[in-house]
């Protein structure tokens, strides 16, 4: 008897079409909707990794597209599932992360009645989505994968949704997976352009430079470098913008800016007659928080700029960063401007408050002890990826990183919880090298379950949790304005036994001189560690000072 070869369906140019776009690793929790494509993958095609919520998994899918610039792609059951994929999702396109998440959906005979796990997943993503799709013809899905894919990537880089009907993946199929599209290539702004932008930084007095999150691409971030080497200017940076200047550029660097309106940037920056934005995006920090009035700016991004009363640029270099920086290098003539007597003071004042970390002995930890020991123990190529609350501060303040895209920080959505999924994407996009995640208490406990994922998985990630006992942000931030704390407290957490539960090491500091040993234990292990850091956040009140009011949530 001849054996029947089953005909190809939806499900298997699906994951067809996932190969040829060079997909590595699909991040999702298993449910009924899905089942088709799961049996493909079984046998074949990118890694199936299997989640404990969908939230982690969306969460673990932007950061291996921010670390790697392709699309993290997110795989989901309809109704429920979907649905818990959503923060994950809009996290990704607020920190304009490229994502691609593939849901199930009833079969089509049924979505118009009131059926089991049934919803309109198109309309639910559309808003927190560069595009929101449902396949509607079995041998199309290659065809919206592809654009899916370059819609992820396109600047403003950010998520995309594929609903996929149950009875999309089982029908039989005669199309072939496409081939990748080519990303878009952009050149330079006109020689006009770039000649007004020249002009006016040659004539500024007190310029500086305010870097954002598309100066960080590995691209972007090499002619930034080449930038300064050649005009050394001031520089500013948003939080993910950390690691675009190398150690040898340090000496030109204020600060990193964002949320918190007090920092030695915000001075240098609200100080300058001109600051030339590279990848600045608003939804980062808002333009008014540190543009004077009397200042003007220019735009060099891959987008135009979000024109507002406080950011009218004087000139716009839209297009190729690279380009764009090179085009503009070669036009001007100004000496060093980063030694001027404001921006070494600023500079001075950074340094100093970075260095007292050493110093500081007692229990529980300061802040700058932790980070100060941390820095030590760490290589240029680790990654370290930060969660949402007042440790992010401290970090984005203090913590020096000089590799782009090595400390991540959530600052368009400001998501909490994304900490440890982020270092487990991270670990596998760079495998053998260290992965170092840090939260807050109360962030670590909205995706903790994510430990076991890690530990099945054989990730040699260290996450440290900086225990208080509640949100202390929102603590420091109603002392500040209501004098009284109200909603911010919970319950004493056993880390280490929860980090043992899970089948990870477990740490717990019991002294300041016990930081830099403990780490280096952790950073040895060929299995996940957790560490828990008793935290002094007494001095969180300086934090809040100046809060910027359209940032508090």
């Amino acid at each position: 008897m001849r054996e029947t070869i089953p005909p190809r369906t939806g499900a298997d140019l699906l994951v067809d079409s996932l190969q040829a776009l060079g997909v590595e690793y699909v991040f999702g929790v298993p449910g009924g909707a899905i089942l088709p494509i799961l049996n493909v993958l079984a046998d074949r095609g990118p890694r199936f990794i299997v989640c404990r919520d969908e939230t982690g998994a969306a969460f673990m899918a932007q950061s291996w597209g921010r670390i790697t610039g392709r699309p993290g792609v997110v795989l989901t059951t309809s109704g429920p599932g979907l649905i818990n994929a959503v923060c994950g999702v809009a996290t990704a396109t607020e920190d304009r992360d490229p994502l691609v998440v593939i849901t199930g959906q009833v079969p089509r005979a049924v979505q118009f009645k009131q059926s089991h796990m049934n919803l309109d997943s198109v309309g639910l993503f559309a808003p927190i989505t560069k595009w929101s799709v449902e396949v509607e013809e079995p041998n199309t899905v290659s065809e919206i994968l592809v654009n899916a894919f370059r819609t992820a990537q396109t600047p403003c880089a950010g998520a995309v949704h594929v609903s996929v009907p149950n009875d999309m993946l089982t029908a039989p199929v005669t199309a072939q997976a496409l081939a990748p599209a080519e990303p878009a290539v952009w050149g330079t702004a006109p020689a006009a352009v770039v000649e007004r932008a020249a002009s006016l930084l040659n004539d500024a007095k007190a310029p500086a430079i305010l870097l954002g999150l598309r100066a960080s691409t590995p691209g972007a971030a090499a002619a930034v470098r080449r930038f300064l080497e050649r005009h050394p200017l001031p520089v500013a940076m948003t939080f993910e913008a950390a690691g675009t200047l190398s150690r040898d550029l340090v000496d030109q660097f204020v600060g990193r800016v964002g949320y918190v309106l007090n920092q030695p940037g915000d001075e240098v920056l609200r100080q300058a007659d001109l600051v030339l934005t590279i990848g600045y995006d608003p939804i980062e920090y808002e333009p008014s928080a540190w543009i004077s009035p009397q200042s003007q700016a220019i735009h060099l991004d891959a987008l135009p700029a979000a024109v507002d009363r406080a950011y009218h640029p004087a000139a716009e270099l839209v297009g190729d960063i690279a380009a764009n920086l090179a085009a503009l290098g070669s036009l001007l003539r100004i000496e060093d401007r980063a030694g001027r007597p404001a921006v070494a003071a600023a500079r001075r004042r950074l340094l100093e408050e970075q260095a007292r970390g050493a110093a500081l002995t007692g229990m529980p930890i300061h802040p700058l002890r932790f980070i100060h020991d941390l820095r030590a123990t760490l290589d240029d190529e680790a990654t370290v990826t930060c969660d949402v609350g007042a440790h992010e501060i401290w970090m984005a303040r203090y913590f020096f990183c000089y590799a782009p895209r090595h400390l991540l920080f959530s600052m368009g959505h400001q998501t909490m919880g994304v900490a440890l999924p982020w270092a487990i994407g991270a670990a596998l996009a760079r495998p053998g090298k260290k992965v170092v995640s840090v939260s807050g208490d109360g962030s670590f406990l909205m995706t903790c379950m994510e430990l076991e994922t890690a530990v099945r998985l054989k990730l040699p990630i260290v996450h440290i949790v900086w225990k208080d006992g509640g949100y202390n942000l929102i603590h420091s931030l109603q002392m500040r304005d209501y004098g009284r704390s109200f909603g911010a407290e919970f319950g004493p957490t056993d880390f280490v036994k929860l980090a043992e539960a899970f089948g990870a090491i477990g740490y717990r500091i019991e002294s300041a001189d016990g930081i830099v040993p403990v780490l280096n234990r952790a950073l040895a292990a060929d299995a996940p560690v957790l560490i828990e850091v008793p935290i002094d956040y007494s001095d969180n009140v300086h934090l809040v000072e100046a809060i910027d009011a359209s940032a508090q949530h």
